[in-house]
């Protein structure tokens, strides 16, 4: 049996409930990233393989809160993480602060392969992912309408809404797991903010028990170890749902929200969620992807 789960960010309801084109987008997105893994995994490849391709999805997809569409800094710059982990091998890859590479989850997988390090930063990381034949593309591609309007209500002092974060997790017919996770990060950042995406063991963690991608309040899942406590958890012998809704207690307890997906070896999952929306996906072997929004949603196909 092979599985790819999937999420487009935590955070508030109220953009897709106001806009049913938008939902319906949403919807479309998540199913869309989740073939792309379901492809991946039927053919033979590894988890690794799946969630890179599934994230890389999101990140091309304007309406998620990863690569183009992301959240732009108070400066209106563009600054993007990813993380990615494989959990047979426990080779991790991360970058943080990018702005010209067109898919940061492909750049953090070839830090993970290639560079010898685990996390690099910057212009650094970017001079290096070209230097491996990753895609450059102006900053300015980025950039959507929606950011912008979300940049201009917190500059006015607005709430503007938690745009959430992008992962997927896999389990392979080898029954490897991984996890990818991809950000552009909090709307009015400060230049040079980092969240939990792309800290190994915070916001991405895969062993050969579980895989998990996290999304919410970056600062209070770095302070939980969010994805690592979760981990420990199963490897101490906690059910994966029971482990992630620990979890998030202690992010609520240092003062966040948000949510997660987590895969087990055992082929048990978990998407749980403290926010009034977690854009989730699932597809199974050679099912049809289904998809929710809102918390209270069973997954349906699109």
């Amino acid at each position: 049996m092979t599985i790819i789960l999937v999420h487009g960010g935590a955070g508030g309801a109220g953009p897709e409930r106001r806009d049913p084109a938008l939902l319906a987008a949403v919807r479309l997105g998540l199913a869309q990233a989740c073939a792309a893994g379901q492809r991946r995994l039927r053919a033979g490849a590894s988890a690794l393989d799946a969630v890179a391709a599934a994230v890389e999805v999101l990140e091309d997809d304007p309406v998620f809160n990863a690569g183009r569409g992301c959240a732009l800094t108070r400066d209106g710059t563009v600054e993007l993480d990813a993380a990615i982990m494989d959990g047979a091998s426990g080779a991790a890859g991360a970058v943080t602060g990018v702005g010209v590479l067109r898919s940061p989850v492909l750049a953090a997988r070839l830090v993970m392969e290639r560079s010898g390090h685990v996390l690099l930063h910057g212009a650094g990381a970017e001079a290096f992912a070209l230097g491996m034949g990753a895609e450059r593309i102006d900053p300015s591609w980025f950039v959507t309408a929606r950011a912008r309007a979300d940049l201009a209500a917190w500059q006015a002092a607005e709430a503007a809404a938690m745009r959430g974060t992008v992962g997927a997790v896999a389990l392979d017919a080898a029954g490897r797991l991984a996890a990818a996770t991809s950000t552009g990060g909090l709307t009015g950042k400060r230049p040079g903010r980092t969240g939990d995406c792309p800290v190994i063991g915070a916001g991405t963690w895969a062993d050969a028990r579980v895989a998990v991608s996290a999304t919410g309040d970056g600062e209070a899942f770095l302070r939980a170890h969010f994805a690592g406590r979760v981990a420990l958890l199963v490897e101490h012998g906690r059910g994966v749902a029971a482990a992630a809704d620990d979890g998030l207690e202690l992010v609520r307890q240092r003062g966040g929200t948000g949510g997660c997906i987590a895969l087990a070896a055992d082929r048990t999952w978990a998407m749980p969620v403290t926010t009034t929306a977690l854009r989730r996906g699932l597809a199974i072997d050679g099912e049809p992807p289904r998809v929710a929004v809102f918390p209270e949603d069973e997954l349906t196909p699109v």
